[in-house]
């Protein structure tokens, strides 16, 4: 069986396995990809993107104005940092 068929994460070891070696392969692939997993920024960030980017469709869709002062609020915020940091290069 893998681990498609048992449903598990790439990250998990398969539980009832008796020989030691099958056992230790098991466990370096899981490990294996559990780095790949925690180390792979740039996919960490896309996905993390992807689920803001779907959070916030959600809130503009059920609450419009909210957005729109959102939006607003954020261009203020970006505006003021941008000048701050101008303001503190031209001194």
């Amino acid at each position: 069986m893998t681990n498609s068929e048992l449903n598990l994460p790439r990250t998990a070891v398969p539980a009832g396995i008796t020989d030691p070696v099958a056992s230790a392969r098991a466990e370096l692939k899981a490990a294996l990809a559990a780095i790949e997993v925690k180390g792979n920024l740039p996919r960490r960030i896309e996905k993390a993107s992807v689920r803001g980017a779907a959070k916030a469709r959600v809130f503009a869709d059920r609450n419009p104005v909210g957005a729109v002062a959102a939006v607003v609020g954020i261009a203020a915020a970006t505006g003021a940092l941008v000048w701050a940091i101008a303001r503190a290069l031209a001194r």
